[in-house]
């Protein structure tokens, strides 16, 4: 298969975690970090259903969430040089039959994609808002980071007529953005379930948060013990290490709610 995907000068073809897959990637536009590897591990995913991953940037979520789910996804991304390194990458693995990769706004996906069509809504957005002074030059990795196509409003607001009620929705984000993200969650009608904080070290503040929420759900989070990376200065905890390399397909207290009927919590 790799003979029939194009991969141009500028890309690598490296192995994604449980060596089973491969992906294009490139420092020059974008290279997938552990927070998309984390909200993969992550979210509840059905193990049939439909899946729309947003932000999906070179299809990195989409490529991992297939060793969990037989279900149908999508990938968002509206850079159309990442859209098609994102199908490359679905090329590549052989996964044209799961996995469409769709270059265009995500503003546009619920009239696009059909509202409240999706079990699951996973996304990985820009962190910051655009700074009013100097930007980064390179305008992939700008777009990555802040909030240039799109804002957490947004984000959220698209998620909501995406998924349908009682789906859910996961996001990876910075924890200085948590109270934002939970309110304007309520606003467009999806509860916080679930949050997990994750730390560099045991000692050191949360870097980065993992939340997913119920579209109609009722009022109530858990909180769940944070995720800790480093055990020493460069050796990785057990549970960070199972998952980033493949020994195991989610994380702690990932749960298989969808095989739950009726479930309103």
């Amino acid at each position: 298969m790799l003979e029939q995907v194009p991969v141009y000068e500028y890309e690598r073809v490296d192995d994604l975690l449980t060596q089973q897959l491969k992906i294009i990637q490139s420092d020059e536009v974008f290279s997938f970090s552990m927070d998309a590897v984390l909200l993969a591990r992550f979210c509840s995913v059905p193990h049939t259903g439909s899946i729309v991953d947003l932000c999906s940037g070179n299809g990195v979520i989409p490529l991992l969430l297939t060793t969990r789910t037989r279900g149908s996804i999508i990938g968002v991304e509206i850079q159309e040089r990442l859209a098609d390194m994102g199908k490359r990458n679905v090329l590549l693995n052989g996964l044209e039959k799961q996995i469409t990769m769709i270059h265009g706004d995500l503003r546009d996906a619920p009239d696009q994609l059909g509202h409240g069509q999706f079990d699951l809504v996973t996304v990985n957005p820009p962190y910051l808002p655009v700074p009013n002074g100097e930007q980064n030059v390179n305008a992939h990795v700008a777009a990555a980071r802040h909030e240039v196509y799109c804002t957490l409003d947004d984000v959220v607001r698209v998620s909501s007529r995406l998924v349908r009620s009682g789906g859910r929705v996961a996001m990876v984000h910075r924890p200085s953005r948590l109270v934002d993200i939970c309110c304007t969650m309520r606003k467009y009608r999806l509860e916080p379930k679930r949050i997990r904080f994750v730390h560099p070290r045991a000692n050191a503040e949360a870097n980065m948060v993992l939340i997913e929420a119920l579209r109609d759900g009722k009022p109530e989070v858990r909180m769940l013990p944070p995720l800790i990376v480093y055990k020493n200065e460069k050796e990785y905890t057990d549970e960070l290490f199972e998952v980033y390399y493949g020994r195991r397909d989610k994380l702690a207290y990932t749960e298989n709610i969808y095989n739950r009927r009726n479930r309103s919590t």
